[in-house]
């Protein structure tokens, strides 16, 4: 049986191609490719059937069905045996097809005179095209090598599939990469953009399926699989890998140097295959094996598995991550996941940002902030839907991408975007003129930044100084530590853009998810709550003092305000404050020039440090609130999950009562107190927070605009007495009622 149906693989693969190399639509080709199976398999039916949206299946072609439940005949995925093979990726072969659980009698078909059932997955690389099936009269199972030959064709057509081989009328049969997608993600930065795509690594297009010398294609993908165990031992022979970077590539070792591995791709070769659709071929079978354990460390091998096959394909294809491809106008930029340093590399250049993972902390998601691009994290299939060059609008506010829309949906962006960019217009004309509510009442409103490219906004924003300028920036695009000089150079810049208007910088705030890449990542089971921000800065001081040293020296006589992170208790901002005038006294000794005034602040982003003693709130000389840690401890719920991120409101009574703790607390003591992070530069989060009595926010900065043009046409008094009226009558938030009467005050209207 091996040897008759290698051969006979072999033969009806060179006859597939064959028929595919002559001119024909898209439907004669399926219907051909149908015959040429039913009868090399020796069986009375052959079937494809195609997705025609993600839910729903489509007979496509039929060999022995009746031909007039061609594109009539459809199930949803999960329904029925195709439906089974669709879900679950697996193969289906069964004897009796009727008495399977889960069986669909379709009598259109007039399948029900046939007994035996064979369904393979139509897939490539994760993706699901559809699914093809043999079915037979004659009661018995099809053999272990009759289903992998039908799957080595199943190979072959997914490639054909993604090729455009059998476009043709109707959706299920549309041209894949043509239609419009609508991807539903998260936001990561708001915003909103149109361009084109530009892939971060395009992907690598196999065009030659079928081969006719294996023994030829074996050796290439010898040769190959060689190349790349030398390339993985020669990455891990490197001193400079941490923890999970060698994790990783032990990952790839293991899988690089497997032989069942190589030993399934030679059989796919034997079978008549290539040697890049073997890779394919044995890339997907081993995806839809690992989707379907529970253990979410084996799922996450996915990752490997993918990266180290398509370090494979461009071995034998030649095709390198530069592919030559210009980078097209108003790019936005498209990656499964992408580092802080390549992100900056793009630069100011990108429209927006696009990412299949990512999360809302991470490194890039930090960078596209600084360089104020829309960022969609978490876009299902992104990758695989886009190609370099499509036409892309990206929706950072809804969390929204749409890919190569109709006229319809991008005239409505367009409108969008032009609605922003006139309230810019209208917000421009407000810089110059301070926050001031109709009560009287002036919010100081300050930006975020971590970047230089970030200070040209101070000018443009209206803003009245940099509220939190993040320092780990500079540390994390490093591949080894930055040097003090290099700092003290970066920090001076700052304040030289700044041009006299306050900068408070915060010490290095690493750990949880942002971790350096040239140190040793700790182990921890809940690093949110763990060895992070000052408390690695107090365990580790002599990153610290390098860094207080630096900040000290770039001042050069003038202001300097340092504010330490993720304080939790008066005795640590004690020890960080020490630090920071012991380095001061130093260089006074040294004879440096030393700044004519230290302002030392400190973080409130733990509930444990507004309980903190009456004795800290005098001893600090400000404090800003860190909301967007603050709130997910208040509220136990992980800004990283998904599940819980936005369960919460931050309008919600409770928070905005402990809020006013910590106001209160403030004003007795006299300690200035401003709020930082993103509910900030949220106009109806902002607005709520100045009527709590909080005067000083900090944003993003095109946050400011939207910000003061609200505060200048309200009375916080007035908004001060609807949220109180809602907190007693029961309301779990004041948003509702926050914006019912917006909606009545004039020019209000959100």
């Amino acid at each position: 049986m091996p040897d008759r149906t290698e051969s006979d693989s072999r033969k009806l693969l060179r006859r597939l191609r064959d028929s595919l190399a002559v001119p024909a639509k898209g439907q004669d080709r399926l219907d051909t490719i149908t015959h040429l199976i039913a009868d090399s398999m020796g069986s009375e039916v052959c079937s494809i059937y195609l997705f025609r949206d993600p839910e729903t299946l489509e007979l496509c072609a039929t060999e022995g069905l009746k031909p007039e439940a061609v594109h009539k005949t459809r199930m949803k995925l999960g329904e029925g045996l195709v439906g089974r093979v669709a879900r679950t990726a697996n193969p289906v072969n069964t004897a009796d097809a009727p008495s399977e659980k889960g069986f669909r009698f379709m009598p259109e078909t007039g399948e029900e005179i046939y007994s035996s059932f064979l369904g393979v997955p139509i897939q490539r690389v994760g993706e699901k095209l559809g699914v093809l099936v043999v079915q037979s009269k004659t009661a018995r199972q099809f053999s272990d090598d009759e289903v992998y030959a039908l799957e080595v064709v199943a190979m072959v057509l997914a490639e054909m599939t993604e090729l455009g081989v059998f476009n043709g009328e109707g959706d299920a049969m549309r041209a894949l990469h043509r239609q419009q997608v609508m991807i539903r993600g998260t936001t990561g930065q708001e915003g909103a953009a149109e361009g084109r795509v530009w892939l971060h690594e395009a992907r690598v297009v196999v065009t030659n399926p079928v081969a006719d010398d294996p023994l030829t294609e074996i050796e290439r993908i010898r040769g190959a699989v060689g190349q790349l165990r030398v390339s993985v031992d020669d990455l891990l022979a490197a001193e400079s890998l941490d923890k999970d970077q060698k994790q990783v590539l032990e990952a790839y070792r293991m899988f690089a140097h497997s032989r069942g591995w190589l030993r399934r791709m030679e059989e796919d070769i034997a079978l008549g295959l290539s040697a890049e659709a073997a890779v394919e071929k044995e890339q997907s079978a081993t995806r839809a094996r690992l989707e379907q354990v529970p253990d979410a460390y084996l799922r996450e091998r996915l990752h490997d598995l993918d990266d180290l096959a398509n370090r494979l394909l461009r071995i034998l294809t030649g095709q390198g991550r530069d592919t030559g491809a210009e980078m097209p106008e108003n790019p936005v930029l498209v990656a499964r996941n992408i580092g802080p340093a390549e992100l900056l590399e793009y630069g100011r250049k990108l429209r927006g940002v696009v990412l299949q993972e990512g999360s809302v902390g991470s490194h890039a998601a930090i960078v596209a902030r600084a360089l104020a691009i829309p960022l969609v994290i978490h876009a299902e299939r992104i990758t695989a839907e886009a190609l370099n060059g499509d036409p892309i609008l990206v929706d950072g506010d809804q969390g929204i991408v749409h890919l190569r829309p109709d006229d319809t949906v991008a005239r409505a962006f367009r409108e969008k975007i032009a609605m922003q960019a006139e309230a810019q217009k209208r917000y421009a004309s407000l810089r110059a003129l301070p926050a001031t509510a109709k009560c009287g009442s002036t919010v100081q409103l300050l930006m975020n930044a971590g970047l230089m490219a970030d200070l040209p906004s101070l000018e443009g924003s209206g803003a009245e100084g940099v509220g939190l300028f993040r320092t780990e920036l500079q540390f994390l695009v490093r591949n080894k530590m930055p040097q003090r000089a290099e700092l003290a150079a970066l920090y001076a810049r700052v304040m030289d853009a700044a041009k006299g208007r306050p900068v408070a910088f915060r010490t290095l705030d690493i750990g949880s998810d942002k971790v350096l890449p040239y140190m040793k990542p700790q182990d921890e089971p809940n690093p949110a709550m763990g060895w992070r921000a000052l408390r690695v800065g107090l365990d580790k001081p002599g990153v610290l003092r390098m860094q207080c040293q630096a900040l000290i020296r770039a001042a050069n006589g003038r202001p300097l305000r340092v504010m330490f992170p993720f304080i939790t208790e008066q005795s640590e901002f004690q020890a960080a404050r020490a630090h920071l005038l012991r380095e001061v006294h130093r260089e006074r000794s040294l004879g440096h020039v030393v700044p004519e005034k230290v302002e030392v602040g400190a973080m409130l982003e733990t509930p444990s440090l507004a309980f903190a003693p009456e004795a800290f709130f005098k001893l600090v000389d400000f404090i800003s609130i860190g909301g967007n840690d603050l709130k997910q401890f208040f509220y136990a719920a992980d800004r990283e999950n998904e599940l819980v991120r936005r369960r919460y409101d931050t309008l919600n009574v409770s928070f905005l009562g402990f809020l006013e703790q910590i106001i209160a607390r403030c004003r007795d003591t006299g300690t200035p107190l401003s709020f930082c992070g993103e509910d900030a530069g949220r106009p109806i989060e902002a607005l709520a927070f100045a009527a709590l009595g909080l005067r000083t926010l900090s944003m993003r900065p095109a946050s400011i605009g939207p910000v003061k043009a609200l505060l200048r046409r309200v009375n916080l008094d007035e908004v001060k007495a609807v949220m109180d009226a809602a907190r007693r009558g029961g309301a779990d938030t004041v948003r509702p009622a926050l914006m019912e009467w917006l909606s009545g005050v004039d020019g209000a209207g959100m």
